[in-house]
């Protein structure tokens, strides 16, 4: 359960990074809103999987998710460049994520 909310706290850091970049600089309200809403599920749930998940793991699968979705979402949604360095870059910290994962890290 606890990697389950990681992966959760990981989605809410891709949605607070892209809604951070559309507020320009808390100009706009609406991603202004949105972004503190994610910031702090994000934050909230990521607080959760450490009671359970080593620091460094956790930490380290959080700011994963949350990396390799802004730059999916940033190529998808905000005209971004796509490379092929830039995909395979994605692909090493997927890669990271899972290894990191199937460790099976829990707290001592």
């Amino acid at each position: 359960m606890a990697w389950l909310i990681l992966v959760t706290a990981g989605l809410f850091e891709t949605g607070f990074a892209v809604l951070l970049k559309l507020s320009h600089g808390f100009t706009r309200l609406w991603p202004t809103v949105g972004f503190a809403a994610c910031a702090l599920l994000s934050f909230g749930l990521l607080t959760l999987a450490l009671r359970h998940l080593e620091v460094g793991t956790a930490y380290a699968v959080w700011t994963g998710i949350g990396s390799v979705g802004v730059v999916v979402l940033g190529m998808l949604l905000l005209g971004e460049s796509a490379s092929i360095p830039k995909l395979i870059s994605i692909a090493l910290v997927v890669a990271g994520v899972i290894g990191l994962n199937l460790t099976g890290a829990a707290a001592p």
